[in-house]
């Protein structure tokens, strides 16, 4: 007996040792998996794509491995609807098991991404593409982290430029969710700063697509429009808008000026010529950083195969958010034990560098980055592009404005009629 109960302790002891290594091993051998959800149905289609590609650059840029772990990367649709975005994240999560999820793509979803996110907190969430202000400014979450500037700090700089230009009266055209709120609030809160006016503001649907009684609303006395429309919204107001014999000047939104909108062949494709904007990126910016980037992905995703001339705004913000998540865990040598804590810290301190600078987040896990004011123009191949007229580093999510003066864009919210 005594020499069976020797070998049983002996036998018990091996097999625990045994166990270990395997966890350690598992630990740093296994996939990580990564949920990558993008809009690949509705009015920001094109662009989702688009930010899938740069999403899967990132990856391809490292090989598919991260401190020895292979990338396992689990994509999931949505239609820039919350709800349908929280129900792909959730079968990501909860049925695919994804360590990590880098999405969405719509401000909307975004805000209900992170509130989704606060329920399950063994997984960590990295935004996509969205851009309201509220998805990090309001309740935040401990493991939702965004790497990309939001909608308000990419107007930063255009409406000085928009004054410059003397445009002392605007009308706003924009759909009518969070994101655009956080565009125009971007735009007015140093628009009517300096004095500008805007008397009309016209909130119309996500998905619209009739814009006849929103062209017939636009005043003769307003000098400009600050069209903040995305995807096939902005390709349809611009084909109503010359069909109607519209010639007022435009201001675009950030997204109203994306490659994926650009590379539409309308005619009123060439009378956005002039157009100034504001946002993460510029196509023609000479930094080295950026130009190698641009090559990569044209590398990848040539036109012949789906690509644009150039990176589309999802694109960068895809790319910048899928890097983070890829930088952190090489930070940590793959380690996501431990509730991911490590990873999570790593995530927090990241000093990221980017095409078009460095990233780094504050205490709401928001990204302080780069913005640039822009022109549309046409390239020697006939292609319309965006060149550099301004550059703002180390914009933050409250523009500079006191935090007890600070309001979040709404309907509402600024207002200078």
């Amino acid at each position: 007996m005594k020499v069976t109960k020797r070998f049983l302790v002996r036998t018990m002891v091996g097999a625990a040792a045994a166990l270990a290594v395997a966890g350690s091993a598992w630990a740093q051998g296994q996939p990580v998996k990564i949920g990558l959800l993008a809009t690949l149905e509705g009015p920001f289609a094109a662009g989702g794509a688009d930010g899938m590609r740069g999403a899967e650059l990132a990856v391809k840029q490292r090989g598919g491995m991260v401190a020895g772990r292979k990338i396992e990367i689990i994509k999931a649709s949505s239609n820039a609807n919350p709800d349908v975005a929280v129900n792909a994240a959730r079968k990501l999560v909860e049925q695919d098991k994804v360590d990590i999820l880098v999405g969405p793509l719509s401000g909307g979803e975004g805000i209900a991404i992170k509130d989704y996110s606060k329920t399950q907190p063994q997984t960590t969430f990295i935004n996509g593409g969205s851009g309201a202000q509220a998805t990090t400014l309001v309740n935040p979450s401990p493991n939702f982290f965004r790497f990309n500037t939001e909608g308000a700090q990419w107007m930063v700089g255009l409406g000085k430029a928009a004054m410059d230009k003397g445009y002392k009266r605007v009308m706003v055209i924009a759909e009518d969710y969070a994101f655009p709120y956080s565009q125009v609030q971007g735009f007015m809160a140093e628009y009517c700063r300096l004095g500008g006016k805007v008397p009309v503001k016209a909130w119309v649907p996500l998905g619209g697509k009739d814009y006849s009684s929103v062209i017939a609303r636009i005043p003769r006395d307003v000098d400009a429009l600050l069209v903040v429309l995305g995807g096939a919204d902005a390709v349809n107001f611009l084909t109503q808008y010359e069909n109607a014999g519209g010639d007022k000047p435009m201001l675009g939104g950030s997204i109203t000026v994306s490659q994926d909108v650009l590379n539409y062949r309308g005619k009123r494709r060439d009378s956005l010529v002039g157009t100034i904007s504001a946002g993460p990126l510029a196509d023609a910016y000479d930094g080295a950083d950026w130009k190698a980037f641009v090559a990569d992905y044209q590398k990848n995703y040539p036109v012949s195969a789906g690509g644009y001339p150039s990176p589309s705004l999802f694109a960068l913000v895809y790319y910048t958010n899928m890097k983070a998540a890829l930088d952190a865990l090489d930070a940590v040598g793959g380690d996501l034990s431990g509730g991911q804590a490590k990873y999570r810290q790593a995530l927090q301190n990241l000093q990221l560098k980017m095409p078009t600078g460095t990233v780094r987040l504050d205490a709401n896990r928001q990204a302080i980055g780069t913005t640039f004011v822009t022109e549309v123009v046409k390239d020697s191949r006939g292609e319309l592009t965006t060149r550099v007229l301004s550059k703002v580093d180390n914009v933050e999510q409250l523009l500079g404005i006191p935090k007890d003066q600070f309001k979040i864009g709404s309907r509402d919210e600024p207002n200078c009629p």
